[in-house]
């Protein structure tokens, strides 16, 4: 079987902001550089200064769907372009002026939710919905087959993972928990499952919820899980068309 990663992701942003990536070198107990480096505290979340903080705290697609549809771009002075198709675009440092991305996100959230509130830097460890520092794997055959079951395709974007694979049966990305891979010339350990929210159902055309992914996922397999949690163990790049294999 030849198992090969199709796609890399980063999100710069928690929750605001999908970006595409041609390769990626990664480092042990770390994130992708750059993913999740930042997130939106909402009114209600306690202000905490520093560490991880769960995910029920901070702006989310799950909560405000229009956020699906921005995407991103990460240039190398540090700054942060967003896009969304109903907005001008920003380009910010969120450490210098936050409030202009506070500004920017308030017509994307619903009115009836805690307002955005503070911009927070991640820890070095990552603002990922794990508390630990970890990279999402996820499986084509796993999308296409839930695709099929649905009626329609499903954008990759629904999932925000970092690296897609091309080449395993639908689900054996479960079957790597506890296993380490290499992919590239990193080395990573597969950690455990990733339970899905509701930004799922959501188009990150429309900013939509329009497909019923949870319902889906619960009433054909009983769960709703969707990809794997991953532990780099070993630095190295990953680039699109590289492979994959246990270890």
């Amino acid at each position: 079987m030849t198992v090969q990663v199709t796609a890399l992701w980063r999100y710069p942003i928690k929750g605001i902001g999908a970006e595409p990536l041609r390769a990626v070198t990664v480092q042990p107990d770390r994130p992708l550089p750059g993913d999740r480096a930042w997130a939106v505290h909402h009114a209600a979340a306690p202000e905490a200064t520093h560490g991880w903080r769960p995910c029920r705290e901070f702006l989310r697609g799950a909560s405000g769907p229009h956020l699906m549809q921005v995407m991103a771009e990460t240039r190398n002075d540090g700054t942060i372009t967003l896009r969304h198709p109903d907005m001008a675009p920003l380009t910010i440092d969120p450490a210098k002026v936050p409030q202009s991305l506070l500004d920017w996100v308030v017509p994307l959230w619903p009115e009836n939710r805690p307002a955005p509130a503070r911009v927070v830097p991640a820890p070095a460890a990552g603002m990922s919905d794990v508390p630990f520092p970890s990279v999402s794997i996820l499986n084509m055959a796993s999308l296409h087959t839930l695709s099929q079951k649905l009626g329609q395709d499903l954008d990759p974007r629904r999932f925000r993972g970092n690296i897609w694979l091309e080449g395993l049966a639908p689900w054996g990305e479960f079957d790597l928990v506890g296993h380490e891979i290499t992919v590239g010339s990193a080395r990573l350990k597969i950690e455990k499952r990733i339970t899905r929210c509701r930004a799922t159902e959501t188009s990150p055309e429309t900013g939509l919820r329009d497909a019923a992914t949870l319902k889906m996922l619960d009433q054909e397999w009983g769960h709703h899980d969707f990809g794997v949690y991953a532990r780099i163990t070993q630095p190295g790049e990953i680039r699109a068309g590289d492979m994959a294999k246990v270890v």
